[in-house]
């Protein structure tokens, strides 16, 4: 036998590396929200049956009226209301994890009776694995998110789960803007950052939403997801970055699903190859 016939023959039965295809699901809701579970349950199932174990939605998919006003009220739910048994039955029935931004309503006993602005993680057996209230409310460019909703505990542990064997950290749209929100979950050991977002449509906006994305995943050498609403509301381009920076998915303006094959080795190479989160000289604690 040849030294390259060895050289083969040694090769032949290692596995080829694992991936886990991630989908954005891309679409507009709308304010009612039995069409957008109807919307979503086509977004949902298009994913699956192209092999996809996670999908991560938009910010406000429950519902969603324009500019924020009475409305967040009457269309906020529990986790345990409509919306949200719909979005885990979804989850069980097509055997894939969604990640979904609602309308959470305040408890009963809350003075606080404004709704939070919530992501929710649901894994593909239909089981709430997380929850994230976001943090960072939009009180910029002219928005004034906190007059209609309540923002989230800052000092809670970062919200992350396991979703299809990886470890997934959750934020929201505006939060893209704080560096140390993305950092805060890498150092928890988030390997996937999903971002469901209503990234409004504004001047130099677009530009501003590509750019801090991949400015999230390559300074945390971490894959990101974000999932947008879409024109003329928000910016679109749902898309998932690499840990280096690369763009897997940009889906432009269309509404729908695309789906890129994540492998959690690629975030271990690239931290090998670029140790940055070793070398670092400061640490993220909430205010």
């Amino acid at each position: 036998m040849s030294d390259s016939q060895a050289s083969i023959d040694a090769t032949a039965d290692v596995p080829e590396p694992m991936g886990v295809f991630v989908a954005v699901g891309q679409f507009g809701p709308g304010p009612n929200p039995a069409d957008n579970v109807d919307a979503i349950r086509e977004l949902v199932e298009a994913a699956s049956e192209n092999g996809a174990k996670i999908i991560i939605l938009p910010e406000y998919a429950s519902s969603f009226c324009g500019a924020l006003g009475d409305w967040v009220n009457t269309f906020a739910e529990p986790l345990t209301g409509p919306f949200v048994t719909a979005m885990r039955a979804l989850a069980a029935e097509c055997e894939i994890a969604v990640v979904v931004g609602i309308l959470e309503a305040a408890d009963e006993d809350d003075e606080d009776t404004r709704p939070f602005n919530t992501v929710v993680a649901i894994n593909s057996s239909g089981d709430i694995m997380a929850r994230y209230r976001k943090v960072h409310l939009f009180d910029a460019f002219g928005s004034m998110e906190s007059d209609w909703i309540r923002a989230g505990d800052p000092v809670v542990a970062p919200e992350l789960c396991e979703l299809a064997g990886l470890t997934v950290g959750l934020q929201t749209c505006y939060d893209l803007r704080f560096p140390e929100v993305t950092r805060r979950l890498v150092d928890a050991g988030a390997e996937l950052v999903a971002i469901p977002s209503e990234w409004l449509a504004g001047p130099k906006k677009a530009h501003h939403w590509v750019a801090l994305i991949a400015a999230r995943a390559i300074e945390n050498l971490v894959f990101v997801a974000a999932a947008d609403q879409i024109a003329p509301v928000a910016v679109g381009m749902s898309r998932v970055i690499s840990p280096l920076g690369e763009t897997l998915i940009d889906m432009g303006q269309t509404a729908g699903i695309a789906m890129a094959e994540v492998f959690p080795q690629a975030l271990v190479d690239a931290r090998r190859a670029n140790p940055a989160l070793e070398l670092r000289r400061y640490g993220v604690t909430p205010l």
